[in-house]
């Protein structure tokens, strides 16, 4: 059974702490984007659209502009986000999935990191809940989740009505404290003790959930998670495509 939770339902109005009741279970969550595979999905997504005449060149090198911009920390996330679903308005939703499920088919099985692999499975293998936490939206993570055997999925969400895209994101964007919120109602709803969970990512834009878990990981870091995670005494893991270093065992990192 998959699980969306990045809008599924209207939050509390009041919302719970994590500690609000006791957790037993433990989860592993995983960033997608350079952390579960090797590459940003946005930008395989848009060099998809410009080698189907669907965007320009100028289309194309600004959405390499606002990729650098994001990893240098100067980019507004939301606003970006928002004009880019704009653009989404009146699609039929079941075409854009399958234009997700082509996409990943085409272009990003080959770009999982064996390591990332090795980790899902030995949380798996424990009985760790293993959920994606992606600023990504689903029609990207949810094929990546499916081919992992990760039931649980959380990113950012498309609104629709009537099976079309309305253009407009649910809120709030499953971005930096937005991650949190969203991972707070699959906390509340398995039963997770957060103190004993981990949390795979590779940029600083996670800061929050990382110091919400007990085993943060920064994998394949942005220099300032980097130089975070030596002050923090975090462990940082550097992925790569060739699986020669491989590790399966979460306590060996």
């Amino acid at each position: 059974m998959g699980m969306t939770l990045s809008g599924s339902s209207p939050p509390d109005k009041a919302t719970k702490s994590f500690g609000a009741r006791p957790s037993s279970r433990v989860g592993a969550f995983f960033d997608m984007d350079k952390t579960l595979i090797a590459e940003n999905s946005g930008s395989i997504y848009m060099k998809k659209r410009y080698q189907d005449g669907e965007m320009g060149l100028l289309g194309l090198a600004r959405g390499a502009f606002a990729y650098l911009r994001y990893r240098m920390g100067v980019f507004d996330m939301l606003k970006s986000t928002h004009a880019m679903t704009r653009d989404l308005k009146g699609r039929q939703e079941s075409e854009f999935l399958a234009e997700g499920r082509l996409l990943w088919e085409e272009a990003m099985v080959p770009l999982i990191y064996p390591e990332a692999l090795a980790a899902v499975r030995s949380h798996q293998e424990r009985g760790d809940l293993v959920c994606i936490v992606s600023g990504s939206m689903g029609f990207v993570a949810a094929p990546l989740a499916a081919h992992l055997g990760i039931e649980l999925t959380i990113f950012t969400q498309l609104e629709t009505k009537g099976g079309r895209l309305t253009g407009q994101i649910v809120e709030p964007l499953c971005f930096g404290e937005g991650k949190v919120h969203w991972t707070q109602q699959l906390v509340e709803h398995q039963g997770i003790d957060l103190a004993r969970s981990w949390f795979y990512t590779d940029s600083v834009t996670d800061r929050p959930l990382l110091e919400r878990v007990g085993h943060p990981v920064a994998v394949n870091p942005d220099p300032r998670l980097y130089r975070l995670g030596v002050r923090r005494g975090w462990p940082i893991r550097l992925f790569t495509l060739d699986d020669s270093g491989s590790t399966t065992d979460p306590e060996a990192q």
